[in-house]
């Protein structure tokens, strides 16, 4: 399988209401497609470098995704009980890993990339189960991105990222089809180290 690299971020400091686009909240893990192929999932980050040390998560998504192949694009992290990502508990596999997809860009040997991205996530909701412990669906909302920006900064979330509703997923485009809108207030700012990745 080939690996895709995963789309990139543009940053902006101001959130912004827009029709269309849509807004998901920013999640403080780390980046990683999860690709699935005959019965077996792995994890490589945005330098196609392979994480190891999840072998529960990626066997979970293996029997859990409907589906014989997927690439998905998401954030491994680590919620508390109230469902914020908490990054030194991933770091220091404190507590088991999740993985929240947002997005899907393979599936069954169909590239999807091409396919405006609110029909991708329609797709990846539709292969995911309706509920588990190990794989997350990260929905989104239309438009209001300032009164979630609010919410964020309210919960001491990391942010937002704003998604042109229309885009494909492609990279090394003029005006970035995704952006980042961080809190700058955020409580865990500083970044104690990195997941142990090799390959």
């Amino acid at each position: 399988m080939r690996i895709p690299l995963p789309m990139s971020l543009g940053q902006e400091s101001a959130p912004f209401d827009d029709a269309d686009w849509v807004f998901e909240i920013k999640l403080d893990g780390f980046r990683a497609l999860a690709l699935i192929e005959r019965g077996h999932c792995w994890f490589v980050s945005r330098k196609k470098r392979k994480f190891y040390g999840l072998h529960d998560l990626t066997a979970a998504l293996a029997r859990e995704v409907n589906a014989e192949m997927a690439v998905l694009d998401g954030e491994l992290a680590v919620p508390d009980h109230t469902g914020r990502t908490v990054l030194s508990d991933i770091i220091k596999r404190r507590h088991q890993a999740r993985y929240f997809a947002f997005d899907l860009l393979w599936l069954n040997g169909e590239d999807l990339r091409a396919l405006p991205l609110l029909d991708r996530k329609e797709k990846l909701k539709g292969i995911l189960p309706s509920r588990s412990l190990h794989i997350v669906y990260v929905d989104h909302t239309k438009s209001a991105g300032m009164t979630l920006y609010q919410l964020a900064c309210q919960l001491d979330l990391e942010g937002i990222v704003a998604k042109r509703a229309d885009s494909p997923y492609e990279d090394n485009v003029q005006q970035p089809h995704w952006i980042k809108i961080k809190n700058p207030a955020y409580g865990q700012m500083e970044r104690p180290g990195d997941l142990k990745k090799t390959g």
